[in-house]
């Protein structure tokens, strides 16, 4: 019983609602979701189709805010820089390989997360405003102005075994390009079945984005 009535007047020593502190918190989140939305929604989305991504983005970006911006708040000095190495350090634990262009974009989600949550009143809001209106830019002009020729790829079965070794690389590619019509210019081995000669291939070509599905 006396460790209930504890518990009860311990309650006195929280803040149950903090005006100032909510609304921070709000504005905070809202602005960081409207730029990764831009990031991904407007800019990713429309180039690669890959609906996958989304929930992947969207969520971890959240979650490393809300983390992140909570950790912040109580001051804890070595515990923000133990969760900033936590941060990176998960991107190696993953179930499957991610492409190197999803990977740049899942970096980018979670800095602009670390952006706008570890800001504090030592940071104007046109700081603020400049770094993301940076990585947006940036992002933007990459991939619609001086990246001309769009990557992308997809992951294939495919039956001619004997043209996975090296020496026949080309005929490889060749007879990929035939058989799918793309401008495929590499593919790279994920497995390979020699009970059943197949093997599963990630192939990777150009495409104009005026002609994404």
């Amino acid at each position: 019983m006396n460790w209930l009535l504890n518990a009860v007047f311990d309650l006195k020593d929280y803040k149950i609602f903090d005006a100032a502190d909510f609304f921070d918190l709000v504005i905070r989140y809202g602005f960081n979701f409207l730029i990764t939305f831009i990031i991904v929604r407007v800019i990713y989305y429309p180039l690669y189709r890959n609906k996958d991504y989304l929930f992947t983005y969207f969520i971890f970006n959240s979650i490393i805010f809300m983390v992140l911006y909570i950790m912040n708040n109580v001051k804890m000095e070595f515990g923000v820089s133990f969760g900033l190495f936590a941060v990176f350090s998960i991107l190696r634990y993953r179930t499957e390989d991610i492409p190197i262009k999803e990977m740049v974009y899942l970096f980018l989600i979670i800095a602009v997360a670390l952006v706008n949550s570890l800001s504090t009143k030592k940071v104007s809001v046109s700081e603020i405003l400049f770094a993301n209106g940076v990585i947006v830019g940036l992002i933007y002009a990459m991939e619609h102005m001086w990246l001309m020729r769009n990557e992308s790829y997809k992951v294939i079965l495919y039956e001619k075994i004997e043209n996975i070794k090296p020496e026949n690389y080309q005929n490889l590619l060749q007879d990929l390009r035939d058989r799918t019509g793309l401008k495929i210019h590499r593919a790279e081995i994920k497995n390979i079945d020699f009970q059943t000669d197949t093997t599963r291939l990630t192939i990777y070509y150009n495409v104009d984005p005026k002609n994404r599905n």
